[in-house]
């Protein structure tokens, strides 16, 4: 995490913050196009605030409050939401601390996933992602089912490795 005795720069907050409040944004929002926008914009306005002076005791928490919020008012203006209602009074229907949790679990997922090989992520894709079966995945791939069912098996010990060191690293 950042460190409050120190100076906060775009590129930590991106590597740190970018693709989980993207996530969570994207719970409420459905639309990536959206929830990138919303991001942007938010981690704009706290560098702005930081830069004149707003000292934060908790990044995370401050951005993904700043994320929630511009979300709900991002829903108010598109008309989704009844525009005679506040942000405030929809925070009980969704568990924030659920949502920010499983957004940093699915974008380090997505990151263990961007990290197999290119060949081995495609195949990965197409099976759990899109719901190819073997078969039908060679044959699109022009490859054999074995070579199918050995790129999956390797994509799942790799990620399943990944996630105990990940495990390890936090409760080890």
């Amino acid at each position: 995490m950042l460190s409050n005795n120190r100076k906060i720069n775009i590129d930590e907050i991106f590597r740190l913050y970018y693709r989980p409040l993207c996530l969570y944004a994207l719970h409420y929002l459905h639309s990536t196009d959206d929830a990138e926008d919303v991001v942007q914009d938010c981690v704009t306005e706290f560098l702005e605030r930081i830069d004149r002076g707003l000292e934060v005791d908790n990044v995370r928490s401050y951005l993904f409050m700043m994320v929630r919020n511009r979300s709900l008012d991002s829903l108010k203006l598109a008309t989704c939401i009844d525009s005679n209602h506040t942000a405030d009074e929809f925070v009980e229907l969704i568990d924030e601390s659920e949502y920010e949790e499983a957004s940093f679990i699915e974008a380090r997922l997505w990151t263990a996933i961007d990290s197999l090989p290119e060949k081995c992520r495609e195949i990965f894709l197409l099976c759990k992602r899109d719901g190819l079966k073997y078969e039908e995945i060679a044959e699109e791939l022009g490859i054999s089912i074995n070579t199918v069912k050995n790129q999956v098996s390797k994509a799942l010990q790799t990620l399943k490795n990944g996630c105990h060191k990940i495990y390890m690293f936090f409760f080890g």
